[in-house]
């Protein structure tokens, strides 16, 4: 497969790394096109991997002519897009007028109810992508959405859950909370800047059986949840995210009843979003500064840390998962499954940094199995659509193997054991 890579920030990168050290002998890549607007971070991370079958080139993500131009150069099979979500459309679209299999790890933006932003749902993550759907399918093309770590891996935990673990699913929550620091600095983002101003600032979306999508206010529903240690217990908010809105397509007609997706944003960094959103800074709208038009965030995201540079300076531990319930053998079964990684484990294999790495080994799964057609078809799809068991099986392979605890629940007394092997391992 010969793959164009749209992106070598901190998530390119580490998909450049995961993917030379976990396919030394071109078992499915033939060539990986590293391209970004800043020619020289491209030409970095080539020059990292010494594989001939990894090559740089300048592009503009926003410029669907330049892209569509690429893909033609090198004839390429699947465009993998590693950018910041406000260039999701220029990519999906040049993706779809080349003929190339389509995959990123964040959807199209949402767009806020102008009048009443936290009572009213306004254009949804992902409504502009599914919307091609049909246009998709009629040309036999594929594009799956949302090949992250979340959305993403935790998409294929909901289809095996379905699949392996329960006889009715009733809610899919996605739970995420890390415990760590950053020596040094005060405030640091572990992931885009940009990303991240987006999601934790705009209003979270819930769907209920009954109600549908419905929107709250931000930072809303806090918890407590038990993560698995050394992680331990966090406190997670809801915040606006993917999956929300992609598992119920799916789920919603076998017995769902909740989705939610909650974080742990510690309470100084909160503090710093609202500040932000209070003094406009978080607003994408450009604005003239002594003649000169910026966008207010873009200048957030340039004065503030690269994540992709302060790898070093992190210690801790991250988990990433969802948290299912359910009825199984006629009792009620409550589950998390996650993937748990360590920063430093992370910065030795990889030289990328936690939040990136378990970020980037997801699609880099996903490609090797549209590259040997074990994942196919044709539409715009997320990964909850494909079979899950190969891709949980290759997660041991790639070192970033996944967990499952029971939680509090009657089947778990039943069983006796707090935590027991997933299904396919048997």
């Amino acid at each position: 497969m010969k793959v164009l890579l749209v992106g070598a920030g901190g998530v390119g990168e580490a998909i450049v790394s995961i993917a030379a050290a976990n396919d030394p002998s071109a078992e499915w890549l033939e060539l990986m096109v590293v391209s970004d607007y800043n020619s020289v971070r491209a030409d970095e991370v080539v020059a990292k991997v010494n594989d001939k079958r990894y090559v740089a080139e300048k592009i503009d993500a926003g410029n669907k002519d330049e892209i569509i131009t690429l893909a033609g150069k090198y004839n390429i099979d699947l465009i993998m897009n590693a950018c910041d979500p406000v260039f999701n459309m220029p990519i999906f679209e040049a993706a779809f007028d080349t003929g190339s299999i389509y995959m990123d790890m964040a959807m199209s933006l949402s767009v806020r109810d102008s009048k009443d932003p936290y009572g009213t749902i306004g254009v949804k993550l992902g409504d502009l992508q599914y919307a091609q759907f049909h246009k998709w399918e009629k040309a036999g093309r594929l594009a799956i959405c949302g090949s992250g770590v979340e959305p993403g891996m935790v998409n294929v935990f909901a289809s095996y859950a379905d699949n392996a673990l329960f006889d009715e699913v009733h809610e899919l929550n996605v739970r995420d909370a890390d415990n760590l620091i950053v020596e040094g600095l005060d405030v640091a983002f572990g992931f885009s800047i940009w990303t991240t101003i987006e999601e934790c600032l705009n209003p979270p979306v819930i769907w209920e059986k009954e109600k549908g999508w419905f929107v709250t206010e931000s930072f809303s529903e806090p918890e407590i949840f038990k993560f698995p240690e050394p992680v331990g217990d966090q406190e997670v908010i809801n915040v606006e995210h993917e999956e929300v809105l992609m598992l119920p397509r799916l789920f919603a007609d076998k017995g769902l009843k909740r989705a939610t997706f909650k974080f742990g944003v510690d309470r100084d960094m909160r503090l710093v979003l609202k500040t932000l959103e209070a003094l406009g800074l978080d607003k994408t709208e450009k604005v003239k500064v002594k003649g000169v038009e910026v966008s207010p965030r873009d200048v957030v995201a340039a004065c503030s840390p690269d994540p992709a540079k302060i790898g070093d300076r992190m210690k801790g531990q991250l988990s990433a998962g969802l948290w299912v319930k359910g009825l199984k053998d006629g009792m009620e079964r409550s589950v998390y499954i996650y993937q748990l990684v360590d920063n430093e484990d992370c910065m030795k294999r990889y030289g990328s940094q936690a939040v990136v790495a378990q970020t980037a080994f997801n699609p880099v799964i996903m490609m090797e199995l549209v590259a040997k057609e074990i994942w196919s078809g044709k539409g715009v799809f997320g990964p909850e659509n494909f079979a899950p068991e190969p891709f949980m099986e290759r997660m041991e392979k790639y070192q970033f193997p996944p967990g499952m605890m029971e939680m509090d629940s009657e089947y778990k007394r039943f069983h006796d054991n707090n935590t027991l092997e997933l299904g396919y391992k048997k």
